[in-house]
C-alpha cells in the first residue's frame, strides 16, 4: 500500500512499482478504504525481497480550517446530522472505550460550548508538547492507555491516541498512513522524508481535515496521504507471508527520499518526487 491517494489536493503524475524477485503474479485492487493495493505472489526462492516505489505528484497545501464554520461541542459530545451520521458511524466507533476520554475532555471548556476547530487544534499541539517522540519501526500502535502511561510513542501511537480521543467526544476520526516531508522534525532535511501516520477528523462545514499530532501540523502541509482507515491495521504499507525458517529473517530496512521541484516550490502547488525502497 504505497501509491498515494488521488484528490483535489494531491494529483498523481506518475507511479512505478518495481519488485525483486519478479513476482509470478502482480495485480492491483481498491480495498475497503479505496486505497490502491498491489498484491504480489511468488513461485521461486530468493535471498532478499526488495520493493521499490517511485511516485511523482503535485501537492497543494489546503487550509481546511480557513472555511467558515461555527461547529461546536458541549459536554455531552458531538452529534452529526441525521444525513451524515450513518456513513460516519464506523469512524466514530471506539476501539478502546474509556482509555482516552478523560484526556480528551481536558480540551473542553468547563462552561458552555467549545469550538471544534479550537478543540482539535489544542489537542494536536498538546500531543507534540506533552509527549516524547520515539522511533518504533515495528508492531501495531500502542493502545491510548499505554501511550498516556508511558508519555512517549511513535507517530502511529500519537495518531491512535488522538483518533480515540476525538471519537470519545463523538467525532468521526480516521487513521492516515502516508509520507511526511520538509518541515517535519522527523526529517533530516528538505530532501528527506519518512513514512508517517496522522489522523483525519470530519468537521461539519470543513469535511475531512488533517491533524498531525507528532509534528503539530493542522492541515495537509507536508503530508502525503496513501491510505485512510477506521483501523490502523487496515493501513499497513507492506505486509504478507513467507515460507522458511524463523532464523532466516535478518531484518527489514526502509528508505524514503522526497525531492521537490525548486521551480514550483514557492507556488501553491508543489511538484514532489517520492522514492521508497524496503
Amino acid at each position: 500500500m504505497l501509491r498515494p491517494l488521488e484528490a483535489f489536493d494531491q494529483r498523481l503524475i506518475a507511479y512505478d512499482l518495481t519488485i525483486s524477485p519478479e513476482p509470478s503474479a502482480l495485480h492491483h485492487l481498491h480495498d475497503l478504504t479505496d486505497a490502491t493495493v498491489a498484491v504480489a505472489r511468488f513461485d521461486t526462492r530468493a535471498d532478499e525481497l526488495r520493493v521499490e516505489s517511485r511516485v511523482e505528484l503535485e501537492h497543494t497545501v489546503h487550509g481546511a480550517l480557513d472555511l467558515a464554520t461555527d461547529a461546536a461541542i458541549d459536554a455531552g459530545g458531538h452529534v452529526y446530522d441525521a444525513d451524515e451520521a450513518p456513513a460516519l458511524e464506523p469512524s466514530v466507533r471506539l476501539r478502546h472505550p474509556g482509555e482516552a476520554e478523560a484526556w480528551a475532555r481536558r480540551f473542553l471548556r468547563p462552561v458552555g460550548r467549545t469550538s471544534l476547530a479550537t478543540l482539535l487544534c489544542d489537542m494536536t499541539h498538546a500531543v507534540r508538547g506533552s509527549f516524547a517522540y520515539e522511533v518504533r519501526p515495528a508492531g501495531p500502535p500502542q493502545t491510548p492507555g499505554v501511550t498516556l502511561e508511558r508519555g512517549r510513542g511513535s507517530c502511529r501511537d500519537f495518531a491512535f491516541l488522538m483518533m480515540e480521543g476525538a471519537r470519545s467526544l463523538g467525532l468521526a476520526a480516521r487513521f492516515v498512513s502516508g509520507y511526511v516531508y520538509s518541515g517535519s522534525p522527523k526529517a533530516a532535511g528538505a530532501s528527506h522524508g519518512h513514512t508517517h501516520a496522522w489522523v483525519r477528523v470530519y468537521l461539519p462545514g470543513c469535511g475531512w481535515t488533517d491533524f498531525d499530532p507528532t509534528n503539530s501540523i493542522v492541515g495537509n502541509a507536508g503530508l502525503i496521504r496513501v491510505a485512510t482507515a477506521t483501523d490502523a491495521r487496515m493501513a499497513s504499507p507492506l505486509h504478507g507471508a513467507w515460507r522458511g525458517m524463523r532464523s532466516d529473517f535478518l531484518g527489514m530496512d526502509v528508505e524514503i527520499e522526497i525531492s521537490t521541484d525548486a521551480a514550483r516550490a514557492t507556488q501553491p502547488a508543489t511538484r514532489l518526487r517520492v522514492a521508497g525502497a524496503g
